[in-house]
C-alpha cells in the first residue's frame, strides 16, 4: 500500500510533466521542478510548454484541482522522482552532471526516510552513484539500514513511453523497478502502483537500469539491418519496403523500417551507455550504433547527386522531428542532415516544412540559406524535395505538386 502522499518530480520535460499529471490525477499532492522559468510559469497556468495528445487536459485538471503546481525551487517531499535529461559526452560516456544537480536541489530537503527515483534513462551504477552523491552532501543520512543514521531509499523506474501516447503508455505499459535495496524497490512499486495498471517487475537497479538500455539497443540494431538492406537494395534496384513486407511475411520475421538515422533521445543514445559499460563486448550493439548514424551520409550523398549541375539548387526538407507527429528535435537525423546540407551546398536554398514547431531549433536558426516555410511554400519553388519524417500531413500530399521534382523518400511513403 502506497504510503506517500507528497512527490516532487525533478524535471518537467517529456517524461516528468506526464508522470506529475498522472501521479496529481491520482490522489497525490505534486510539484514539478524545472530549471526553465517559462516552463513553470506555463504550467502554474495549466498549459503544456510541447506537443503531447492528451497531456494538455490532464495538466490543466491537475492544476485547477491545486494537485499539481511547478515552481525552480525543490522542495521537501515524501518521495523525489528525478527525470532529467541524461545526455552523452563527446566520447559517448554518460553525462551525469543533471542527476547531479538535481541531487544539490534535493540534499538540503532530506531527513531521511524518503524515497529517490531515478527515472532518466541511465547506465549501470547511475542510481548507486545518485545515492552516493547525496549522501556525500548529506554524511548525517545513508544508504545503509544497519548504519545507525536515517536512510534514503533509492530505486530506478525507467520510463518505457512512447512519444505521442505517452498519457497512455504511462498507465497501460509494464514497469521495471530496481531498488539498491528490496525495501526501496517496494516503496517504488507502491508508489507506481497509484496509476499503473500493467505489471510491476521488482528487481536490483542496475539490472532495471540495463533493462532499459536492451530493449533500445534491440530495436536499433533492427532498425540497423533495416537501413542497411535499405543501402543495398538501393545498389540492386530493389523497392527496400516491398522487400521488407514481403519478408515480414515469414511468421518468425519483423523487420523494422527503414529511414534516414535514428533520433530521439532513447534509442539514438541508449546503446552507446552499453558500449562505454563494456567497450570490448559490446561489438554488434556498436556495429549497430555505427550503421545508424551513418545513415544520414547516405542520404546527403543522394541529394548533392540530384543537386549536380544546378546553379541554385532549391531544396524542400520536410519534417524535422525525429519521428511522425511530435516536436521532438532530440538527436533527430533529419536536423543533422539539414545543417550538414547547409555547408555542402552553401549556394542551395533550403525550404524546411516542419508542421509541428513555430521555428528553427538553434542548430538551424543561423544558417543564413535554411527558412522555415509552410509545406505548400516549400514544394512550390523546389526542384529537390527530401522526405525525412513520415508525418500524417506529408502522406496526402497531391501528387502533382511532385511531379517534375528529383525526389529522395526516405521514409516509403511515396511508394
Amino acid at each position: 500500500m502506497n504510503e506517500i502522499k507528497n512527490v516532487a518530480v525533478i524535471g518537467l520535460g517529456y517524461i516528468g510533466l506526464p508522470t506529475a499529471a498522472v501521479l496529481a490525477a491520482n490522489g497525490l499532492n505534486v510539484i514539478g521542478v524545472d530549471v526553465k522559468q517559462a516552463n513553470v510559469e506555463a504550467i502554474n497556468r495549466g498549459e503544456v510548454p510541447f506537443v503531447e495528445p492528451d497531456l494538455g487536459v490532464q495538466v490543466a485538471g491537475a492544476v485547477s484541482q491545486g494537485a499539481l503546481t511547478a515552481t525552480m525551487e525543490t522542495p521537501s517531499a515524501d518521495a523525489y522522482i528525478v527525470a532529467v535529461p541524461t545526455p552523452f559526452n563527446a566520447d559517448r560516456t554518460a553525462d551525469l552532471s543533471y542527476i547531479e544537480a538535481a541531487a544539490r536541489g534535493i540534499a538540503p530537503q532530506l531527513t531521511g526516510g524518503e524515497l529517490v527515483i531515478l527515472e532518466s534513462t541511465s547506465p549501470p551504477g547511475a542510481t548507486r552513484h545518485l545515492g552516493d552523491y547525496l549522501v556525500q552532501l548529506r554524511p548525517d543520512l545513508s544508504l545503509d539500514a544497519d548504519s545507525g543514521l536515517p536512510v534514503i531509499h533509492m530505486a530506478h523506474c525507467p520510463e518505457r513511453v512512447l512519444p505521442g501516447r505517452v498519457m497512455i503508455e504511462l498507465v497501460t505499459n509494464d514497469r521495471i523497478v530496481g531498488g539498491l535495496t528490496r525495501e526501496a524497490a517496494e516503496r517504488a512499486r507502491d508508489l507506481y502502483s497509484v496509476f499503473c495498471k500493467g505489471n510491476i517487475h521488482i528487481t536490483d537497479a542496475a539490472t532495471a537500469e540495463m533493462a532499459k538500455l536492451v530493449e533500445n539497443a534491440y530495436r536499433d540494431v533492427n532498425i540497423a539491418f533495416a537501413n542497411e538492406l535499405s543501402v543495398i537494395s538501393d545498389k540492386l534496384g530493389i523497392d527496400v519496403w516491398e522487400l521488407i513486407e514481403l519478408a515480414n511475411h515469414h511468421p518468425r520475421v519483423n523487420i523494422l523500417q527503414p529511414g534516414p538515422g535514428v533520433g530521439g533521445h532513447c534509442i539514438a543514445v541508449d546503446p552507446w551507455f552499453i558500449v562505454s559499460s563494456a567497450p570490448d563486448e559490446a561489438k554488434l550493439i556498436r556495429q549497430a550504433r555505427e550503421t545508424n548514424d551513418a545513415k544520414p551520409e547516405w542520404v546527403l550523398d543522394r541529394v548533392e547527386q540530384l543537386a549536380a549541375g544546378k546553379p541554385i539548387p532549391k531544396i524542400a526538407a520536410l519534417g524535422l522531428a525525429f519521428k511522425a507527429n511530435i516536436d521532438d528535435l532530440r538527436e533527430s537525423p533529419a536536423v543533422t542532415i539539414v545543417s550538414d546540407l547547409s555547408s555542402r551546398l552553401p549556394a542551395a536554398v533550403i525550404a524546411v516544412a516542419e508542421p509541428h514547431v513555430t521555428a528553427l531549433p538553434s542548430a538551424l536558426a543561423h544558417l543564413g540559406n535554411v527558412e522555415l516555410t509552410s509545406t505548400e511554400a516549400a514544394l512550390e519553388d523546389a526542384d529537390i524535395v527530401v522526405l525525412l519524417v513520415d508525418h500524417d500531413m506529408f502522406r496526402t500530399i497531391d501528387r502533382s505538386l511532385l511531379e517534375g521534382k528529383g525526389l529522395i523518400d526516405t521514409r516509403g511513403i511515396w511508394r
